[in-house]
């Protein structure tokens, strides 16, 4: 179990609740964004988290984005990860914020639904709702852009900075792909070893700070958890937060203690829950608004947003060493495991779906008794969260 204290609350001046927070990967700076629909802008607040502290630097609007079936979602958002540089979408371009004051924006590929950087900074990628099986690589130098093969939702980067996880969503199946940086004009070099998981409407694959972990956040259809042993791609968890009740999208985080992933709820608790046990305890703070966002600093400390336009800073103390993993030789082993995806063809014709073990839905996996356990467990710490 992990100690937490609260160690800086603050409200948003408006009062209106973050629903996305993203921390600068290592620099003490997190970015939260918003929805005012009645106005319809998205406010966008960046803090420095330094100290043990929350201090506001800077706010500022951009347009809601609209789908293409005329829903609204947040704007792309992403920093750079080396410099205190943030990247929002808005309409036609996209605004870059740095701590001695706005950037030069740069033209934004029409659409925009998804934004990252490459792990070292020199490419900018970018995904579009109607990209026509493409998605377009940025120079953040110039604004240049070139086609490069599909993804969307969102990239998650191991932290060897080696390899990048990414979604390719259909109705009916998502492949999770890895790929390596690096590719013509800087894209990603998608990896024929892939994961497979049913329907869509999964969140941007999460990555435990020492690379052992990869958590995904589903979907369209019913309020899931799913994680993975990387490199092995062993699936360790699978579990439905809920059945009848909305939790909130962007909920995960993993702490400082490999293996511990927190959980922000309906009813404005943390759960701690071990991923490889299924064992979990719930945590509950001074406010018992519903969790909007959650999301962990450079530091390993957890930041926590509430629909009551409240957000926390939360010191987390591991209880216990934990022997130490070695990012670069796990993503050695994976790459060496696979190869890229050849540039012709359909990427779903070149993927190797990865063995994760029998699904906890088919009988294979219901009679594991291993897994049933970690399953029923977790299943029931979700379950009293809910109580």
């Amino acid at each position: 179990m992990t100690d937490l204290a609260a160690a800086a609350h603050l409200l948003t001046d408006d009062g209106l609740p973050v629903d996305l927070l993203t921390c600068h990967p290592r620099l003490p700076l997190a970015a939260g964004i918003g929805t005012d629909a009645e106005a319809d802008r998205s406010p966008v607040r960046v803090w420095d988290c330094s100290g043990g502290r929350l201090r506001e630097l800077a706010s500022f609007d951009v347009a809601v984005f609209t789908g293409g079936w005329g829903d609204h979602w947040l704007p792309p958002v992403t920093w750079h990860p080396h410099e205190p540089l943030l990247t929002v979408a808005d309409e036609g371009l996209l605004r870059r914020w740095t701590p001695d004051g706005p950037a030069e924006p740069l033209p934004a590929p029409a659409s925009c639904e998804a934004l990252a950087h490459s792990p070292d900074g020199r490419s900018l990628w970018a995904s579009t709702v109607d990209g026509d099986g493409t998605s377009a690589v940025l120079d953040p130098a110039t604004g240049a852009a070139s086609p490069a093969r599909w993804w969307d939702t969102g990239v998650g980067a191991h932290p060897s900075g080696e390899l990048v996880a990414t979604l390719v969503s259909e109705q009916g199946a998502t492949f999770c792909v890895f790929a390596r940086p690096g590719g013509p004009d800087g894209a990603m070099r998608q990896q024929r070893r892939a994961l497979v998981l049913d329907v869509d409407g999964y969140g941007t694959p999460l990555f435990s700070p020492d690379g052992r972990y990869l958590a995904l956040r589903g979907n369209a259809y019913v309020e899931t958890l799913d994680v993975f042993a990387f490199p092995s791609l062993r699936r360790v968890l699978h579990t439905d937060l809920a059945l009848d009740e909305e939790w909130p999208r962007r909920n995960l985080a993993f702490g400082p203690q490999p293996g511990a992933l927190w959980i922000g709820t309906p009813r404005g608790t943390l759960l701690e829950l071990d991923v490889e046990t299924g064992d979990a305890v719930e945590h509950r703070g001074p406010a018992d608004a519903p969790v909007t966002a959650l999301t962990a600093t450079a530091d390993g400390h957890l930041l926590l947003a509430r629909e009551d336009g409240s957000l926390t800073l939360l010191t987390a103390a591991p209880a216990s060493a934990v022997d130490a993993s070695d990012p670069h030789a796990d993503a050695a082993a994976f790459l060496a495991a696979t190869e890229d995806v050849p540039a012709d063809g359909a990427l779903e014709d070149h993927l190797l779906p990865a063995d994760d073990g029998p699904s906890p839905q088919e009988p294979g996996g219901a009679a594991d008794p291993a897994r049933r356990q970690v399953r029923i467990r977790a299943e029931r710490a979700f379950a009293a969260a809910r109580d």
